[in-house]
């Protein structure tokens, strides 16, 4: 399969498509009775801004220490892995700020899982995040790349937040994992983006992995304490945590 030449023109469209598919699942789900309509503004927001600069962060660092310009460095290069965690520490710490001990990652696990798997659509067509040469039927040709056929990285991963969307969406209906469901996402995603860097050509550092399977082992470790420091909680109401 070769995508057509224009296609990264559809890009903006499909991250529009992805912001939207969060606010939708968001929208779908029942506030929370626990907190003030202006403490869910400010825990939503800072999720938000605290994921769009972290997942710019990186790039901007390696980049000002290669000498690059900053500003062309913050518009263009992001990465998920380093978003997620940004929205986490970001929200918080905004909850620390407002004194809100509520638990609201349950009510974000979805929204985020499904909101990335329509953005990494945007990536296949924009021909960005791509994978190792391939010799599968499936593999993909990135004309605005070489002209070799690639493991569509973009589709593995579009597939695993999707089904991690799905999942979730059951626990969360059934009550099971209650406060924990977000911490146990982003340990999954950390195991997964491990195990697919395999498949990107990405620059090997220490002991042949890359910087984002070194970030996804530290996450991982750092997510999994945050787990396991506390039981999982049954009280509250509905299926909130």
């Amino acid at each position: 399969m070769t995508l057509p030449e224009w296609s990264p023109q559809l890009y903006p469209l499909m991250m529009i498509l992805a912001l939207s598919t969060g606010v939708w699942l968001r929208s779908r789900q029942h506030p929370d009775e626990r907190l003030e309509p202006l403490e869910r503004f400010w825990i939503g927001m800072s999720a938000f801004v605290g994921a769009m600069l972290a997942a710019r962060l990186p790039f901007v660092v390696f980049g000002i220490y290669e000498g690059q310009d900053f500003y062309g460095l913050f518009l263009s290069g992001k990465t998920i892995l380093a978003g997620l965690a940004g929205g986490y520490l970001a929200v918080e710490l905004t909850k620390k700020l407002l004194g809100v001990t509520v638990r609201t990652g349950d009510s974000f696990v979805v929204p985020v899982a499904g909101s990335i798997a329509v953005g990494r659509l945007s990536c296949f067509v924009g021909g960005c995040c791509y994978g190792v040469p391939a010799s599968q039927p499936w593999a993909v040709i990135f004309p605005n790349v070489d002209a070799v056929p690639r493991h569509p990285a973009q589709l593995y991963e579009f597939l695993f937040h999707s089904l991690a969307a799905v999942v979730l969406h059951v626990l969360t209906k059934r009550g099971l994992f209650r406060t924990k469901l977000f911490r146990m996402y982003l340990i999954a995603y950390c195991v997964y983006r491990f195990s697919s860097e395999y498949l990107r050509p990405e620059a090997r550092l220490v002991w042949g992995l890359t910087a984002y399977q070194w970030s996804a082992a530290l996450l991982s470790v750092v997510f999994m304490y945050l787990l396991f420091r506390e039981p999982a909680r049954h009280e509250g109401l509905g299926v909130r945590g």
